[in-house]
């Protein structure tokens, strides 16, 4: 829509008032790494992370998230989103939201994501500094970031902030924005632009060919054997990944055997019983019993099987899964480049 420049000993005074008038969620500093988490002050907000622990998909999508509780045969809905503005995220991470969209949106829409989704205003930012295991800026290249509201770049001197939409558009009234020139709109998108090259790593074949060449490989068993010989099946990879949405659905009662509330929590399918289902009669069935069958299946749906639904892999490149693997074989440019030269 628009573009604004502020100074950037203005950005500080913008947060603050935001904070005044809403829920401001944020890249905080947590030890040595970053986290997303509601703002107390404009000082938390840390424009200069590489890439938070955890994926801001748990603003609408959180860890544990309680979905209705219950008495005998009476039920009452847990959702009550709340007007915030999610502030600071990358591109790749607007992506993996974008994706997340698309699934809950999709067939029987998810009204416990998308109530807080909806009451979201986002607002996207240039990465000031690159992880070291992200390869964005080679993943998914078909698919550009849609989702956000407003995004804004650091620039010489302050920051260029971009209107998306209405939601955007109305912050822009909390701080002391001047129309920006054609000259600072250049240098934030020279600055986008160029970031990409500062990614450590790289994938060098496109999706759809990675997608055709792993499918394929599907049924070579020693091959993935391999890939996950070292595989604690502990499930780090699917819980910081930006755009894993499975999740088990649990019941608690209270002792009065009566009422309780039902809750969803994350689940990953490389889960040691995530494939697992009742045969009755105490008796249980695996489909993927073996670590290589759920290391398989994660690398299917992160580059194959998705790909035709949301308009490209269902990986964004942000590193969180390399960084995070205890064993180091969740690595998805290690994963395709050992498949594409096997």
């Amino acid at each position: 829509m628009n573009a604004y420049f502020l100074k950037e000993n203005d950005l500080g005074p913008f947060v603050g008032r935001l904070l005044a008038v809403t829920k401001l969620i944020g890249p905080v500093a947590k030890k040595t790494k970053f986290v997303f988490a509601e703002l107390h002050a404009a000082s938390d907000l840390r424009l200069d992370y590489d890439c938070t622990i955890l994926p801001p998909k748990k603003v609408f999508f959180p860890p544990q998230q309680p979905l209705i509780t219950f008495s005998g045969t009476k039920a009452t809905s847990c959702i009550a989103p709340v007007d915030q503005v999610l502030f600071g995220v990358h591109p790749y991470d607007i992506k993996g939201i974008d994706i997340l969209d698309n699934l809950f949106r999709a067939g029987n829409p998810d009204q416990n994501y998308l109530a807080n989704r909806d009451h979201t205003t986002i607002v996207g930012s240039s990465i000031q500094r690159v992880a070291p295991r992200a390869f964005w800026a080679s993943v998914g290249t078909e698919m550009t970031p849609q989702g956000h509201d407003a995004f804004i770049t650091r620039i010489a001197g302050g920051y260029v902030f971009e209107t998306r939409t209405n939601k955007g558009e109305a912050l822009v009234q909390h701080g002391q924005f001047v129309e920006a020139t054609a000259g600072q709109r250049d240098a934030a998108s020279t600055e986008n632009e160029g970031v990409g090259r500062e990614c450590p790593e790289k994938l060098t074949h496109s999706s759809a060919e990675i997608a055709t060449k792993v499918r394929a490989a599907f049924g070579n068993e020693e091959l993935w054997k391999k890939l996950a010989a070292d595989c604690l099946s502990c499930g780090t990879c699917n819980i910081v990944c930006p755009t894993c949405y499975c999740f088990d659905v649990q019941d608690t009662w209270n002792l009065d055997q009566v009422s309780g509330v039902r809750s969803r929590t994350w689940d990953g399918c490389l889960l040691p019983g995530f494939a697992e289902v009742s045969l009755g009669g105490g008796q249980t069935e695996n489909f993927r019993e073996h670590p290589y069958e759920r290391y398989r299946h994660r690398v299917m749906r992160k580059t194959t099987y998705l790909n035709e639904k949301i308009g490209g892999p269902a990986c964004v490149g942000c590193g969180r899964c390399g960084l995070s693997c205890l064993a180091d074989i969740a690595d998805p440019v290690h994963i395709v480049d050992t498949i594409m030269e096997a």
